[in-house]
C-alpha cells in the first residue's frame, strides 16, 4: 500500500463519517422540532403538513444513508480493490486500439455504475415518492427515461470522450488546455441546445395560452427588459408532484417555463414573483457567474491531471497496474469529489447569496408578499422541511432555510 493510497483512504474516511455526522445532525434536528410549527409559519402552514415535511425528509434522509454506503463500497471496488484495472485489462486486451479500448472501458463502466443505481432510484419513486403522494410516474415511464439517458450519454458523450483521449494522446503537455476548451465549448454547445433538442425528448412544452397570466408576465418581462423564445408549460405533473419554474438556454435560445402542477397551485400574482426571482439571477449575472466559475475549477481540475498523469504513485496508489490516459481520466472524476467534499459550504454560501440577491431583484419587481405566500405554498406542497439542521443547511443547502429566507423577504417588503 503506497503512500497515496493511505492518503485516499484516510481522506474518504473523513469525507464519509463527515457525511453521516451531518445527516444524523438533520433527522435528529427535524424529529425533534417535528410536533410544532415554526412561529414564523404558524398562520400559513398547518401542523399535519409541517409533519408530513418532517416524516418525508426522514425517509430521504434514510435513503441517502443507504446510497451513501453503496458510494462508499462501490469506490473501494472500482479502485484500491481494483475494479477499474479489471475492467481496463479486460477491454484492452480484446480492443486493438488503445484509444478505442480506453473509450470502451471508460464506457463500461459508466454502464455498470449507472445500472447498479437504478434500484436506489427506483425505491425513492415507486417507495417513497409514492407514500408521501408525489409520484406520478410509471415502471414503463421510468424504464423509458433510464434507456433514453443511458442513448444520450452515449450517443453524445462517447464522441467527446474519445476527442478528449485523442488531444490527451497527441498535443503533448498542454493536452489539459485544449481538453478543458473543447469541455466548455461542448457545455455551452448543450446549454444553447437544451430548451428546443433535448429537454423535449422526456417532457412536453407548450406554448402558455393567451390571457391575463400571460399578459401579466409579458409585462414583467418588459419591465426586467428580458427577451425569451417563449413562456412555455411543462407536464411535470406526468412524473412528479413537486412544482417547480425556471429559465433555460443561452444567448436567443432562451426559455421561460413552468410546470403545470405549479401554476395549478399559485396564483398568477405568486406566479409573477416566482418568475421575477428567477429573471433576479439572469439580471444579477448570477449564470455568468456560474459559469466562470465552473471553467476556473475546472481549469484547474484539468491542470492538476495533467501533472499527476505521469506519477505511477497516482495509478498504483488507485489500483491501476498499467497506466493510461483513460484510466487517468476515470480516476480523477471518481476521487476528486473525495478531496474538494470541504470547499461545498463555500460554493452553497455564495449560492445562498445569489438567491438572497434574486429575491431583492424579485422584490423590486413583483409583490414581495406574493413571493413569500407563493414560497409558502411550495414548501407545503413540495413537503419541504421548515426545520433544517443549521450546520446542515450551511453545508449543503443551495438555497436560504424555509424561515431564514421569508424573514429577509419579509423585512425587503
Amino acid at each position: 500500500m503506497n503512500s497515496f493510497t493511505v492518503l485516499f483512504l484516510l481522506m474518504f474516511a473523513i469525507v464519509t463519517a463527515t457525511q453521516f455526522w451531518l445527516a444524523k445532525r438533520q433527522a435528529a434536528y427535524v424529529l425533534a422540532h417535528r410536533d410544532e410549527v415554526p412561529e414564523a409559519f404558524l398562520q400559513t402552514v398547518s401542523l399535519a403538513a409541517h409533519q408530513k415535511a418532517a416524516d418525508y425528509t426522514l425517509a430521504k434522509s434514510q435513503l441517502g444513508d443507504i446510497e451513501r454506503w453503496y458510494g462508499v463500497g462501490l469506490l473501494l471496488i472500482l479502485t484500491v480493490f481494483g475494479g477499474i484495472n479489471f475492467i481496463f485489462e479486460f477491454c484492452a486486451a480484446r480492443i486493438e486500439s488503445p484509444l478505442m479500448a480506453g473509450v470502451s472501458a471508460i464506457a463500461l463502466l459508466t454502464l455498470l455504475m449507472s445500472l447498479s443505481e437504478i434500484p436506489v432510484s427506483w425505491y425513492g419513486t415507486f417507495v417513497i415518492e409514492e407514500k408521501f403522494g408525489f409520484n406520478k410516474n410509471t415502471p414503463a415511464q421510468f424504464i423509458k427515461d433510464e434507456i433514453m439517458q443511458l442513448g444520450l450519454a452515449a450517443g453524445i458523450g462517447l464522441p467527446i470522450l474519445a476527442l478528449i483521449l485523442w488531444i490527451m494522446e497527441s498535443v503533448g503537455s498542454s493536452w489539459w488546455l485544449w481538453a478543458w476548451a473543447i469541455l466548455m465549448s461542448f457545455s455551452l454547445l448543450m446549454s444553447w441546445l437544451f430548451p428546443t433538442v433535448i429537454a423535449p425528448l422526456f417532457n412536453k412544452f407548450t406554448p402558455m395560452e393567451d390571457g391575463a397570466l400571460k399578459t401579466r408576465i409579458s409585462g414583467l418581462l418588459e419591465r426586467c427588459g428580458f427577451n425569451s423564445q417563449g413562456i412555455f408549460i411543462m407536464d411535470g405533473s406526468k412524473r412528479s408532484g413537486h412544482g417547480n419554474a425556471y429559465f433555460t438556454g443561452l444567448g436567443n435560445n432562451k426559455r421561460i417555463v413552468f410546470f403545470d402542477n405549479l401554476v395549478a397551485s399559485l396564483d398568477d400574482e405568486e406566479l409573477e414573483a416566482v418568475l421575477a426571482h428567477e429573471l433576479g439571477h439572469f439580471k444579477c449575472k448570477h449564470v455568468v457567474k456560474m459559469l466562470i466559475t465552473t471553467s476556473i475549477t475546472t481549469l484547474i481540475g484539468f491542470a492538476v491531471l495533467g501533472w499527476m498523469i505521469d506519477k505511477e504513485w497516482f495509478f498504483a496508489g488507485l489500483g491501476v497496474d498499467h497506466a493510461s490516459n483513460a484510466a487517468a481520466l476515470l480516476l480523477f472524476s471518481l476521487i476528486a469529489p473525495v478531496f474538494t467534499f470541504f470547499m461545498q459550504p463555500i460554493s452553497a454560501y455564495f449560492q445562498r447569496k445569489f438567491e438572497f440577491e434574486a429575491d431583492d431583484f424579485a422584490s423590486q419587481h413583483a409583490q414581495a408578499s406574493k413571493l413569500v405566500s407563493g414560497l409558502v405554498k411550495l414548501y407545503e406542497e413540495n413537503a419541504s422541511t421548515l426545520t433544517p439542521d443549521p450546520l446542515y443547511a450551511s453545508f449543503y443547502y443551495s438555497h436560504p432555510p424555509a424561515a431564514v429566507r421569508i424573514a429577509h423577504l419579509e423585512k425587503t417588503a
